[in-house]
């Protein structure tokens, strides 16, 4: 038993439990920025924390001088930094991972240089992180009153909403809040429900006495009707994948904006005419008055691009511009903007179901007015569960 303790590949395999650990470490921290956290069982979950970071600690000091459990050693407290800076107070989850991190970067294999360099680092790190962080919530999150006055989850589960008071410098505010609740991640003694993917679907001032929320289940045919009865002019904004998904192309949504009087006046217009045109609107022959043309497939390029275009994009000279191949800013340069939005009414039960519409859904109604509709929210996807963004509301 000695001597396999004694064995080198024994530690090196046994590292990977501190590869393991501070992973999982890392795993918090990306949870800590973009999901909020609810602990539903503390002293489970402090127990559970407690237990694994011993073991983790044993197996580091264990494997000290292997390679991979001194970089764990230099990764698990700057890692946890987000965690004590955002859920400041759940020492249940802060504590045992804190006290095994700094543990194991004193004890470990590392030379004595390294550990003063990451040490410092690592201080200075909480330092200006919570100076900064004290800073921005002093200064920059709003001192707005808000209290939850009711709460909930839509019929078929796949909504929840809440209903808020905001008391403010004027005379406050009641705001309906709908969140996807299929976002979240449950684990043992803990939930993680994911930041800043709520929608405020009504908002009413000054605060409403009456509070009366009702959902109902409706299908997708009688909120068509529902809606095309309203107006034939509503209009929905569609993804370009979902637009080519229903058989439209980029060129049946490129828009001409900013149009000059003398570009008007080639086209036949008054000066009090519009100011954007859809490009598909305009003759073939009127094209080159934009710099544009069609080719043979009836797709769209510039004429004669400037050579300032082609030094910004790194297109080279000579070769055929297709709008197709430009990004939005690109695009700009052409007084061009795609634009995605396309008539409710024009949308037939077949198209809906390849956008991926449910046959019926949830549709709340606030003091009798309807405030959601699933049919809108799926169509004009609300709820971007999949995509990360760094930005400041996380810090709120």
């Amino acid at each position: 038993m000695k001597s396999l303790l004694a064995n080198v590949w024994t530690k090196r395999v046994l590292a990977l439990v501190s590869g393991l650990y501070a992973a999982g470490v890392c795993r918090l921290c990306y949870f800590s920025l973009f999901y909020d956290i609810h602990i539903h069982g503390r002293a489970s979950l402090c127990l559970l924390l407690t237990a694994v970071s011993i073991l983790a600690m044993v197996v580091m000091l264990y494997t000290r001088k292997q390679v991979l459990t001194r970089i764990a050693s230099f990764v698990i407290l700057p890692a946890m930094l987000p965690v004590v800076l955002l859920h400041f107070g759940e020492w249940v989850l802060i504590i045992p991972i804190i006290v095994t991190g700094i543990a194991i970067f004193l004890l470990s294999g590392s030379g004595e240089g390294a550990k003063t360099a990451i040490g410092t680092i690592t201080l200075l790190l909480y330092i200006f992180g919570a100076l900064g962080y004290f800073l921005f919530t002093s200064f920059f999150v709003s001192s707005a009153k808000e209290e939850v006055v009711q709460s909930g989850v839509s019929p078929s589960g796949r909504y929840r909403y809440r209903v808020v008071n905001t008391e403010d410098s004027s005379n406050g505010s009641t705001a309906i809040h709908i969140e996807p609740n299929y976002a979240d991640k449950e684990y043992p003694f803990i939930t993680f429900t994911l930041k800043n993917v709520d929608r405020i679907v009504d908002m009413t001032r000054p605060i409403s006495e009456e509070i009366n929320i009702e959902w109902k289940t409706q299908t997708r045919q009688e909120i068509t009707e529902q809606l095309n009865e309203k107006s034939e002019h509503i209009v929905v904004r569609l993804s370009q994948n979902a637009l080519e998904k229903i058989g439209y192309k980029s060129n049946d949504h490129y828009t001409l904006f900013g149009i000059s009087s003398s570009q008007k006046s080639e086209l036949g217009k008054a000066e009090s005419d519009f100011n954007d045109i859809l490009l598909s609107d305009v003759p073939d022959e009127k094209l080159s008055v934009f710099n544009l043309a069609k080719d043979e497939k009836g797709a769209y390029y510039v004429i004669e691009p400037t050579q300032e275009f082609l030094q910004q994009t790194g297109f080279p000279e000579g070769q055929r511009i297709y709008l197709r191949d430009l990004n939005e800013t690109q695009l700009r340069a052409f007084h061009i903007i795609v634009d995605n939005a396309i008539y409710l009414h024009t949308l037939t039960d077949e198209q809906l179901d390849k956008l991926g519409v449910p046959e019926k859904g949830d549709v709340m109604y606030f003091n009798g007015e309807v405030c959601f509709r699933y049919y809108v929210a799926e169509l004009e996807e609300y709820f971007d569960v999949d995509s990360r963004h760094f930005s400041l509301d996380l810090l709120g």
